[in-house]
């Protein structure tokens, strides 16, 4: 335990003397991660509003009037059980004028001109569609352009196919910064390392000479590495946490957005990137220490 408390302890002073140096490699920590952490936060607000926007409505069907060929109230509803009864078909729901003609006073009630001057017998009747997979909008939308009481199809897959390309995409975009931002602050804690060693050349030298082992001198440099990518990493998630908690009061005012991130979320990616913080302030030390170890035991044989 006294070994133990003596290694901590020389992390310590590592860090009070460095201690410039330090925050340099923390901020180049933090910096590093909470770029990485925002790209997987958007990632993950781009699939909670991609699926809350795969919920509700797919289709829209018009219908054409009677006086237009088309059918009256009662066959259209025959027709509403004929196309609930696709297997591709979840729900579907039977928008009559009346129940249109609130819809379009609710769309434009800032326009009261607007809705005063339309005629609510020239709105369509419609039938609103919910499929069981969105993916199928384009083959459903088909199937009911060929029938004859239908004026007009309209589908909002288009734009849900746009949203999962672009998740893909941040998907990729967001692995490739990780690694690369990852890959940065283990060569910044690695330079850091670097630097406090050829600080205190000459103490770690004499170490050597009284027979010290190369992990009891590893051992402080590697834990203030660690404590280097644990700051930087849980300055970083905190960052993110709370610039997300401040973003859900967005919420409110942008409906067609949502901001909320279910708080499991920042649990297990909070905790995955202060690991690997700690990882890479190892890594990084390991990586600082090994080149100067293997020159000082060189020296002797060279002698």
């Amino acid at each position: 335990m006294s070994r133990l408390a003596f290694l901590a302890r020389e992390a310590l002073i590592n860090l009070r003397r460095n201690a410039l140096v330090v925050t340099g490699a923390v901020l180049a920590v933090f910096i590093s991660l909470t770029l990485a952490f925002g790209a997987l936060v958007l990632n993950e607000l781009l699939r909670i509003n991609t699926l809350a926007w795969q919920e509700g409505t797919h289709i829209a069907v018009f219908l054409n009037d009677p006086a237009q060929g088309g059918l009256d109230p009662a066959g259209q509803r025959a027709l509403m059980d004929q196309i609930a009864g696709w297997e591709q078909v979840k729900n579907i729901r039977y928008v009559d004028k009346a129940e249109a003609y609130e819809e379009f006073k609710t769309l434009f009630s800032d326009r009261p001109d607007f809705v005063a001057a339309i005629d609510p017998s020239i709105l369509p009747a419609s039938y609103r569609i919910e499929l069981t997979d969105i993916s199928l909008y384009k083959d459903v939308g088909y199937q009911l352009k060929l029938l004859p009481a239908v004026r007009e199809v309209r589908s909002f897959g288009q734009q849900i196919d746009q949203l999962s390309s672009l998740s893909r995409v941040l998907n990729v975009l967001g692995l490739g910064l990780a690694l690369l931002l990852g890959g940065s602050a283990v060569i910044l804690i690695a330079n850091t390392i670097r630097m406090a060693i050829y600080a205190r050349r000459d103490e770690v030298s004499i170490m050597k000479l009284v027979g010290a082992s190369n992990w009891f001198i590893r051992v402080p440099f590697v834990l203030e590495g660690l404590i280097e990518g644990v700051v930087g990493a849980g300055l970083a998630v905190l960052t993110v946490w709370v610039a997300s908690q401040n973003l859900r009061g967005v919420s409110n005012s942008i409906q067609l957005l949502r901001f909320n991130i279910d708080d499991a979320f920042f649990l297990r990616w909070g905790i995955l990137l202060v690991l690997f913080g700690a990882a890479a302030g190892v890594l990084g030390s390991l990586l600082g220490l090994s080149k100067y170890l293997r020159e000082a035991e060189n020296k002797p044989a060279a002698a």
